[in-house]
């Protein structure tokens, strides 16, 4: 084989960049000889190439911490390292046990096709990073890759963000009720139909059930009414980082088609844990006390969004009610898959800490047969469990509610779910939630004489396409509103581009192509809500002018 590899003296006709060493021996062996014109044995060149390629930036079991001190080297100023000792954040005990857990989790999954694996732990107080596992160590072929840092798509992890902007925009409330059954969303590239997990669809379920049990149609169907383009802004407000525009996505943002680290994401996460507020991390010791941070979401939507991840019954549906993520203390905690099973998370917090896991291959390989509670839940679990072995009773308790929340008792119409205690943010409370006066409408409203009705459909930035099957005069568009009361209802009405079309909380409109604008208003024609729509024709080329501001 050397010899036909001779014949043309270049390694990159046989050898790829991760081509094993042995490989890359006989390669160079056989060029070697060829220039050489000889046929010399290559024991030597074997033995130097083999070394070469296997050396390591550090060994694999160097330290405990070696991905964390290589950060804590870089974020020194050059000035003070000849001699100094540095003082980081990181608790000895608890790195030893993240890094034993995650080792043994991971022998345990090998015949799963899972060699790799990162954890992260924080302070929620102060931000103060207590553990940074960055690899399986020994474990792992690419033991010098640091995963706490490395990119990788999230997931069901973003659902929660998703859902505490709906709240927040007083789009949905925790007992609203979403349909969660086969859909085909328009998209500029063709219909997006979004399966669950299981390939299976639970009917009409509340917002609470929906985050939960990770239920994937929901999540999409609440994207369509916030947006994509305003999802990534929000995201990139929790620290997370997205580069792409939300339309660059599209709706599969809202299961986690970008790509995250697990620093960025775990702080995100702790931004819940501490009623919206987000922080930086620190890596190095501090007084203990944090610094203000500024709100990226609203408290109350925070703790309505960490309370359903400390509820175990919501979750059941997809879990079972004895789970791993079911904790004798209180937690709130989600786990996410990515696509074709590349990347397996849990993701969660305690009163006191937030705790971060990744599983999967740092080669993007794929993992066999892994599920959310048995890839990275375990290490969450086990990692979470040490440190309130010893926690005193007070960071045990469900936090207190921030100021202005109400809970009140809800049932729901066809006993489509069982009668329970609700949160609600300001004005959103109601009683009696049914899937009739909810299919379509996405929230429901305070019943004051003030409203804020919102355009739930077409979605901002919506790009619909006129079928070329269907007579054009008989195409009708859609036009929902947010829901109100019957008097306030009667008051809504609609324009388009400046012209009014009709009134009331739905309408029908007969598009054609070209850009538009829709806007909700009152009677007496205060606006409250407008969107900007593009319309394509059926094989009809139309002159559109240039993007308005905002678009």
């Amino acid at each position: 084989m050397a010899w036909t590899c001779a014949r043309q003296p270049s390694l990159l006709r046989c050898c790829a960049p991760n081509a094993k060493p042995a490989q890359v021996a006989q390669r160079a062996c056989g060029i070697e000889n060829a220039v050489q014109q000889r046929n010399k044995p290559c024991d030597v060149l074997d033995l130097f190439v083999t070394g070469a390629l296997q050396r390591r930036a550090f060994e694999a079991s160097a330290g405990m911490a070696p991905h964390f001190a290589r950060r804590l080297l870089s974020q020194t100023p050059k000035g003070q390292l000849p001699g100094a000792k540095l003082r980081s954040s990181l608790d000895a005990s608890l790195q030893r046990f993240a890094r034993q857990s995650l080792e043994q989790h991971l022998r345990e999954l090998r015949q799963h096709h899972v060699e790799d694996g990162a954890v992260l732990v924080l302070d929620n107080r102060t931000g103060e990073v207590l553990a940074w596992v960055g690899s399986s160590g020994e474990l792992s072929l690419a033991s010098e890759v640091d995963a706490v840092l490395a990119l990788r798509q999230p997931g069901s992890t973003l659902k929660p963000f998703l859902y505490a902007q709906a709240l927040a925009d007083g789009r949905l409330t925790a007992a609203s009720l979403l349909d969660d059954a086969p859909t085909h969303i328009p998209t500029a590239s063709g219909l997006y139909i979004p399966q669950n997990y299981d390939h299976q669809f639970k009917g009409w379920v509340s917002v609470r059930t929906a985050l939960a049990a990770s239920l994937n149609v929901p999540a999409v169907r609440t994207l369509v009414m916030v947006g994509p383009e305003r999802f990534q802004a929000q995201l990139n407000r929790f620290g997370l980082d997205i580069k792409q525009s939300g339309d660059y996505y599209g709706y599969s943002l809202a299961l986690g088609s970008a790509e995250v680290s697990l620093l960025n994401l775990t702080n995100a996460y702790r931004a819940l844990a501490n009623d919206g507020a987000w922080g930086a991390t620190q890596i190095t010791p501090g007084s203990g006390v944090a610094a203000s941070r500024p709100a990226v979401i609203a408290p109350g939507a925070a703790f309505i969004v960490s309370n359903i991840l400390s509820d175990p019954n919501a979750r059941a549906r997809t879990f079972g009610t004895d789970s791993l993520l079911a904790t004798r203390f209180w937690s709130a905690v989600k786990t996410g898959t990515s696509k074709d099973m590349r990347d397996n998370w849990a993701l969660g917090f305690s009163r006191r800490y937030t705790v971060g896991v990744w599983v999967g291959n740092a080669s993007g390989a794929a993992m066999h047969g892994v599920s959310g509670t048995s890839g990275a839940a375990p290490v969450w679990a086990q990692v979470l469990g040490y440190l309130h072995r010893n926690a005193p009773a007070s960071t045990s308790r469900e936090p207190t509610a921030p100021p202005g929340l109400m809970r009140q008792q809800v049932r729901f119409g066809d006993e489509l779910e069982a009668p329970r205690q609700e949160w609600f943010l300001p004005g959103t409370a109601q009683a009696v939630f049914a899937s009739d006066s909810i299919a379509n409408n996405a929230y429901l409203a305070s019943h004051n004489s003030h409203f804020e009705a919102k355009i739930l459909s077409p979605a901002p930035g919506s790009v619909l396409a006129l079928d070329p099957d269907i007579p054009p005069k008989r195409q009708r568009v859609s036009l929902q509103a947010s829901a109100v009361s019957a008097s306030q209802a009667a008051q809504l009405r609609w324009w388009v581009d400046g012209k009014p079309l009709a009134s009331g909380p739905s309408a029908q409109w007969l598009p054609w192509p070209g850009r538009h604008v829709l806007r909700l208003s009152t009677a007496n024609g205060t606006k409250l809500d407008e969107v900007r729509v593009e319309v394509r024709g059926a094989g009809v080329r139309v002159k559109v002018p240039g993007p308005s501001p905002g678009t």
